[in-house]
């Protein structure tokens, strides 16, 4: 059984049985079956449904925002995820017929050669639970678009968000057995890798998950997309707007209780702006509200789950042990408690703290002051993950010349914890593997094929 407990009051909000594995296998087959159907219907047709799909979830919206709020705890304030959600569906969509279009080598009298993208077949997403909807969206609309079967395992945090997207593509004319929200256990899951289900498995959630998709994929050869976090630093250089960089720095760091792949979690700030960028950082931080995320006051809200917000109370009492400074006033946070975990911003720290090495996950961030470009650059590559980096300069050659130094996935200049559809969304090292969106996204959610055609 699979229950998600409310961090609003630590209550069951929704609870689903998994699948037997006989079950589960039987999904898989009908999605098999269903496919090349699917596959063999004109992309015009499945863009439309893909489409008309997105557009029903953004109909549903006025139940959605609530709902997450209830299950993973973000404020009914923001609004939810739909227009994320819809630009990325959107410009796959946009992009689809050029992407997917065959590569003509040669069309002549003798010869017909080419490289088409065919479908890799069954797609399964395993999503994750602080941004359920976009980071689903993510594969499961070019997957489609692309003429996959899509089967999605969601989060059990956010149990409601794959019925919700089952819905919305049935009712819009995606069949039943081309997409299939499915409840699964981890055995069952891993167990359906190993035997080989899957023409590719796209996964975002933990090292130590991404770690057992590749063991049980081990193997098989299935393809694999992981996206499994990041400790992603923002540098702000001596040129930088730094009221521009303060609040959109600390808003990516703590938005969404700071559960964010690519949040903010650690900042190096020229020397000589260090103690007025901390001052702005410090006036942001003690205007946020923390309470019940269906108060339209509250700006922060609780963390998914007690042991996450445990976690960095532990990563923050360890710091402030070895000798870090905290500069935010529990008395400001009375609420604090449980799932509910106050915003803290830390200084004195050093990369041999916990907090500025490993992923935090939640409303707490380090800043420390650098000497110039070498010594942010060194420290911002001091790290096990290399999702995105934030530059803050009023120079654009130098944000690139800095970026090429960076080992990560994207590079920003002034803004920070956006994902750009037309960018490639990727990363190295403990991030994970593989890239989303773009036009890169669908080469991956498809194989190339070739074909040499001699005429005559």
């Amino acid at each position: 059984m699979i229950r998600c407990i409310s961090p609003i009051d630590g209550t069951v909000f929704a609870e689903r049985e998994t699948l037997d594995p006989a079950a589960a296998r039987d999904v898989v087959a009908r999605a098999r079956a269903a496919q090349n159907d699917w596959a063999a219907r004109p992309l015009a047709e499945r863009i439309e449904r893909v489409m008309a799909g997105v557009a029903r979830i953004g109909a549903m919206n006025d139940e959605i925002v609530p709902e997450l709020a209830h299950q993973m705890g973000r404020p009914i304030r923001y609004g939810g995820e739909f227009s994320g959600f819809e630009e990325r569906a959107a410009y796959m969509a946009k992009i689809a017929a050029d992407a997917l279009a065959p590569k003509v080598v040669e069309d002549s009298a003798a010869f017909h050669r080419m490289i088409k993208r065919v479908p890799q077949g069954v797609v399964l997403v395993v999503a994750p639970w602080n941004y359920p909807f976009m980071t689903a969206i993510n594969t499961i609309a070019p997957a489609l678009i692309a003429g996959n079967a899509v089967i999605l395992k969601h989060a059990s945090q956010t149990p409601l968000v794959g019925e919700r997207l089952e819905q919305a593509f049935h009712a819009a004319g995606v069949p039943e057995d081309v997409f299939a929200n499915v409840f699964l256990d981890h055995d069952t899951t891993s167990n359906l890798i190993a035997a080989r289900s899957f023409g590719f498995v796209n996964f975002t959630g933990s090292v130590a998950g991404g770690q057992a998709i590749e063991r049980a994929a081990a193997g098989t050869f299935t393809g694999l997309g992981l996206e499994l976090g990041g400790k992603d630093p923002g540098y702000v250089c001596d040129d930088a707007d730094l009221d521009a960089a303060a609040e959109t720095l600390i808003d990516g760091a703590m938005f969404n209780s700071g559960q964010c792949c690519c949040g903010i979690e650690r900042i190096y700030v020229a020397e000589q702006h260090f103690d007025a960028f901390t001052a702005k950082v410090v006036k942001i931080v003690e205007g946020f509200v923390l309470g019940d995320p269906l108060d339209p006051d509250t700006t922060l809200g609780p963390m998914a789950q007690t042991r996450f917000a445990d976690a960095i109370r532990a990563q923050t009492a360890e710091a402030v042990a070895a000798g870090a400074t905290t500069l935010i006033d529990p008395a400001l946070f009375p609420r604090d408690g449980g799932a509910y975990l106050m915003p803290q911003v830390l200084i004195d720290v050093t990369h041999d703290m916990r907090v500025m090495r490993e992923e935090s996950f939640g409303p707490v961030v380090g800043i420390m002051p650098v000497s110039g470009d070498e010594e942010a650059i060194a420290l911002m590559n001091d790290s096990a993950y290399g999702l995105t980096a934030s530059i803050w300069t009023n120079d654009a050659d130098r944000a690139e010349s800095i970026g090429d130094r960076i080992e990560t996935g994207t590079v920003f200049m002034n803004r920070a914890d956006y994902l750009d559809p037309a960018l490639c969304w990727t990363g190295c090292k403990d991030t994970g593997r593989g890239g989303g969106l773009s036009e890169i996204g669908f080469h991956n959610l498809t194989r190339p094929k070739s074909y040499h055609l001699k005429k005559g």
